[in-house]
C-alpha cells in the first residue's frame, strides 16, 4: 500500500516533540509525517537538504522529498550573495522529480554547476519560498577546512542532540557513514524523520545549510547484506547522484581532498570488482594530500568480535582486512572512518594490525544516536581509545596535518588525535 497524502499537505511541519521523546511519541507515526498544508507564499519543504554529486568547489545539489503540485513552481533561483540582489536576474535551474519508492512522493533535485569556489550563495524554490544560503568549498586547501563525521544516527533524542552539537561546530559539511535513520529499506516514516531532523538542525551559525555526504550501511537495506540496490530504495533514490550504479564512489574536492566511499557488502561484495576499483582509485590518489576512506562495517571493531566463531563464521571486518586493509597500507591512506559498532573508538596507527608511526588510523565507531559498551583495550589490542559515549568527530585540515576531535552530545571534547602525511606505503613493524 502506498503512503499517499493529498496535494500541498506533505511538508509543512517538523516533528513536534521528537527531540524530547523516544523515537515516535505519537501512537500513530504516520500522523507525524502528514503536516499542515502550505500555500505557495510560504513553501518551505521540511526535508530540504544539500548534497554533492561532483566537485564541491563548483557544484551544489539541492534536494527535498515532496508531492507533485504542492507548489506551482519548483525551479531553483540561485545567485551569488555578493554579486546579486533580489532585483537582479538570478540563475535558474529546473528540478527533476523522480519516485521516492514505496510512496506517492517524489524526490525533487537540482544540481547547480559552474559555481565560484569559496563563495556564498542564496537560493529559493519558485517565486515565494524563503531565501536559503550555502557556501561552495574553496578551490585550494586552507587552514579553515573542517567537517563533521559520524554514523549510526537514528531519529531519537540523542541523534538530535548530536545534530545540534554538530551544527554548533559550524562545519563545511557533514559526512555520515551509514545507518542514517534505520529505515531498513522499508519504513518511509523513519526515512522522512531522519531528513526532517537533519534539515531542521544542520544549519550553520549564519543560516547556511550544511551539506550532507553519506555512504551506505546495513540499516539502509532490507536484509542488511548481499542484496540488490532495489532493497535500499530510500538511500539510492536520494543519493544515486553520487552512486549511480554501484554502492561505492569517490568525491574529490579540487586536488586537495578526496573521500573514497565504500560499501561493506550491503549491495556490493567487498571482494572482486569493488576491491579492484579501490586499488585503482587509491593508486590514482596516492600523492593527494588528504585521502579519507569511509565505510560502515569496521575492519577493526570496538564491540563486535573480529575473530572467527567456533562454527567458522568470519569475524566482523574479516572481508575488509583481507581485501581492503592491504590497499590502505600500500597506498598510504592516513585515515579510515568506520562505524556500525555504536561506540567511540580510535585505533593505534596500524600496519599489519600492529602499531606503527607510519600506520593507518581507524576512527569511529558510529554512536551518533546508538550506543554500546566497547570491548576492553587489553583484549582488542589494536585499540588506543574506546568509550561508551554518543559522539561525532570534528576534523580540521591544517597544512600537512589533520586533527581529529571526538565531541560528545553535550559538546565536550572527549579525545584529540592527529595524522600527518604518510611518507611510505606498507612498512612492517618489529613488534
Amino acid at each position: 500500500m502506498l503512503f499517499s497524502p493529498s496535494r500541498r499537505t506533505f511538508l509543512g511541519a517538523s516533528f513536534v516533540g521528537l527531540a524530547s521523546s523516544p523515537f515516535f511519541a505519537a501512537d500513530n507515526p504516520i500522523a507525524e509525517v502528514i503536516p499542515r498544508a502550505f500555500d505557495d507564499a510560504a513553501f518551505a519543504p521540511s526535508t530540504l537538504f544539500l548534497t554533492w554529486q561532483r566537485d564541491p568547489t563548483t557544484t551544489m545539489t539541492i534536494q527535498w522529498v515532496g508531492t507533485t503540485g504542492e507548489t506551482s513552481d519548483t525551479t531553483i533561483s540561485c545567485w551569488n550573495s555578493k554579486d546579486a540582489t533580489w532585483t537582479t536576474l538570478p540563475k535558474k535551474t529546473p528540478t527533476t522529480a523522480k519516485p521516492y519508492p514505496k510512496t506517492d512522493f517524489k524526490v525533487f533535485r537540482a544540481e547547480l554547476t559552474g559555481l565560484t569556489p569559496g563563495a556564498d550563495y542564496e537560493f529559493r524554490i519558485g517565486k515565494n519560498s524563503p531565501k536559503y544560503k550555502f557556501r561552495t568549498m574553496p578551490a585550494k586547501a586552507n587552514d579553515t577546512i573542517h567537517f563533521i563525521s559520524g554514523g549510526d544516527c537514528g531519529v531519537n533524542p540523542h541523534a538530535i542532540a548530536n545534530n545540534i552539537q554538530a551544527a554548533k561546530q559550524d562545519p563545511m559539511f557533514a559526512l555520515i557513514g551509514g545507518d542514517l535513520g534505520y529505515d531498513d529499506g522499508k519504513s518511509v516514516e523513519v526515512s522522512l524523520a531522519f531528513l526532517r531532523n537533519y534539515s531542521k538542525h544542520m544549519v550553520g551559525r549564519d543560516g547556511r545549510l550544511i551539506p550532507m555526504i553519506t555512504c551506505i550501511g546495513n540499516h539502509e537495506v532490507e536484509g542488511g547484506y548481499n542484496k540488490p540496490r532495489e532493497k535500499a530504495p530510500f538511500f539510492y533514490s536520494l543519493f544515486d547522484g553520487l552512486y549511480p550504479e554501484k554502492g561505492y564512489s569517490t568525491l574529490d574536492f579540487g586536488d586537495y581532498l578526496s573521500f573514497v566511499m565504500l560499501d561493506t557488502g550491503h549491495t556490493t561484495p567487498i571482494a572482486g570488482e569493488q576491491a579492484d576499483w579501490l586499488e585503482k582509485t587509491l593508486k590514482a590518489r596516492a600523492d593527494h594530500p588528504n585521502v579519507f576512506v569511509v565505510n560502515h562495517v569496521p575492519a577493526y571493531p570496538s564491540f563486535r568480535n573480529p575473530e572467527a566463531s567456533k562454527s567458522g563464521k568470519p569475524g566482523t571486518g574479516d572481508g575488509n582486512r583481507k581485501h581492503w586493509v592491504p590497499l590502505f597500507q600500500k597506498y598510504r591512506v592516513p585515515v579510515v572512518l568506520e562505524h556500525h559498532d555504536h561506540t567511540f573508538k580510535r585505533t593505534k596507527p596500524l600496519i599489519d594490525e600492529a602499531a606503527s608511526e607510519n600506520g593507518v588510523l581507524y576512527l569511529g565507531d558510529g554512536s551518533w544516536g546508538r550506543l554500546r559498551t566497547p570491548g576492553r583495550l587489553e583484549k582488542l589490542t589494536y585499540l588506543a581509545a574506546a568509550s561508551r559515549d554518543y559522539h561525532m568527530s570534528l576534523h580540521r585540515i591544517q597544512g600537512e596535518e589533520r586533527f581529529h576531535l571526538a565531541i560528545d552530545e553535550h559538546g565536550k571534547v572527549m579525545d584529540v588525535s592527529r595524522t600527518g602525511q604518510r611518507k611510505k606505503g606498507v612498512e612492517r613493524t618489529t613488534e
